[in-house]
């Protein structure tokens, strides 16, 4: 049988929902959360391996352990013992996060030619509108030396990448490409994988 309570703490302005729940014998654990608006600000897990397989006597134990836990949290809300930080609603509501862009690499296919690489880039922003001005740039993750290389978008949303590849570390890495603008971000992962020697 699983046991569960759920108490409501009211912190000056704030109210906050305490949940403690017993996650079942294949879990074996009792979790207790403190949300607040959807958020989880605390949460407290502890095991109950030592009660188990379950019998009458054990789990009216693990019921005890359980409310026990439960009150406590709710008792060290009250009192002040557990420090909760409150995310700031207000600035979340007020600058709603920036919609996302699209990079799209329009030479997939031919951009690596030996060494040199040459991406074509467009970059659009949520409706698929080109969006001029983006500062793009890209690098080589699993690269020997780290390097970036960047280059601004013109107003056609377009611009070129211009590189010789840089030695890899291992088998495989991965080409990243990031695009930002006014705090909108985009990024196109690659992943390369070194091609058979015959």
């Amino acid at each position: 049988m699983l046991f569960g309570h759920n108490s409501n703490v009211t912190i000056g302005v704030d109210t906050v929902h305490v949940q403690t729940e017993d996650r079942g014998v294949n879990h074996a654990f009792i979790d207790t959360t403190v949300h607040w608006k959807g958020r989880v600000l605390h949460r407290l897990t502890n095991d109950y391996v030592d009660l188990l397989p379950l019998d009458a006597e054990r789990e009216n134990a693990l019921k005890a352990r359980l409310d026990d836990q439960h009150r406590a949290v709710v008792e060290e809300i009250r009192s002040g013992a557990l420090k909760l930080a409150f995310p700031p609603a207000a600035v979340t509501e007020m600058h709603p996060a920036p919609p996302a862009l699209q990079v799209v690499l329009v030479n997939s296919k031919t951009w690596l030619t030996g060494k040199q690489a040459t991406l074509r880039l467009l970059v659009t922003d949520a409706a698929g509108k080109a969006v001029a001005g983006a500062q793009t740039k890209a690098r080589l993750e699993g690269a020997e030396i780290p390097a970036e290389f960047t280059a601004s978008t013109g107003s056609e949303g377009f611009t070129t990448l211009q590189f010789e590849m840089p030695k890899r570390n291992g088998p495989e890495v991965t080409l990243v490409i990031e695009a930002s603008r006014d705090g909108a971000k985009g990024q196109l992962r690659l992943q390369l994988r070194a091609k058979p020697r015959l």
